[in-house]
């Protein structure tokens, strides 16, 4: 994503003990490859999560013009139509941006027009070193106050890639796949280091860091016992 992702300037923010957020700008090249992409190689990198909503097509620049204003405006007319929905009101950072507020302690919400998507995670009870991950995609509420057409469940098996599920971008289904194969030598790590505890960056992942606070904050509480007396009856 780097060609089109400016992530070395994303934001992170905390709120409280259960919230926090980040936002990365999309459409500009990230300031590690400055003078390395052209404003074209910028729209031809960007990658959408739902390639239903731009049916193919990808916006060609003119002399001087920046391709993040081509893509905003771009974006804005096609999903318009795409969901009957009005979005005159919205701006460009909301119709680009990579917004994501995570939500102690498994939900992962992103609001932005472009990529409108939810996380969550949840145990298996079978095995402790699995999660049930979920990614589902939003649409906005059709001008007419109609509902959305609701998807129909994809289950994807361990050895699939996230871009075989049905219109997903190829582009995204692979980043999802370099998330989630980390996962499987971070865990390996965890289990064989003679090292206690993890080290964390100072700012890109202080998110984790705000997290694991409220983790140990809630393994130190002494457990919640009933009030037997309140339970009797009179």
């Amino acid at each position: 994503m780097a060609p089109a992702n400016g992530d070395v300037n994303s934001q992170y923010d905390v709120y409280g003990e259960h919230v926090n957020r980040f936002i990365s700008a999309l459409g500009v090249v990230s300031p590690k490859l400055r003078n390395r992409y052209s404003e074209k190689d910028i729209i031809d990198n960007f990658t959408l999560g739902d390639s239903s909503s731009l049916g193919g097509t990808r916006p060609e620049l003119k002399d001087g013009e920046r391709a993040r204003q081509v893509m905003a405006d771009m974006f804005r007319t096609l999903f318009e139509s795409a969901t009957n929905s009005d979005l005159s009101a919205v701006s460009d950072t909301e119709l680009l941006d990579t917004y994501s507020y995570t939500f102690f302690p498994n939900l992962f919400l992103f609001p932005g027009i472009s990529l409108p998507m939810i996380y969550r995670f949840r145990p298996d009870a079978r095995d402790h070193r699995r999660t049930i991950y979920e990614v589902m995609f939003m649409r906005p509420k059709p001008r007419d106050g109609s509902q959305v057409e609701t998807a129909e469940m994809q289950i994807l098996q361990d050895h699939q890639s996230f871009a075989e599920a049905d219109g997903m971008d190829p582009g995204f289904g692979i980043i999802l796949d370099q998330d989630t194969d980390n996962l499987h030598a971070q865990q390996e790590g965890l289990e064989a280091s003679a090292k206690p505890g993890l080290t964390l960056g100072d700012y890109q992942e202080i998110r984790i860091r705000h997290f694991e606070r409220a983790i140990d904050k809630y393994i130190a509480m002494p457990p919640k016992l009933p009030d037997w007396t309140a339970l009797q009856r009179t």
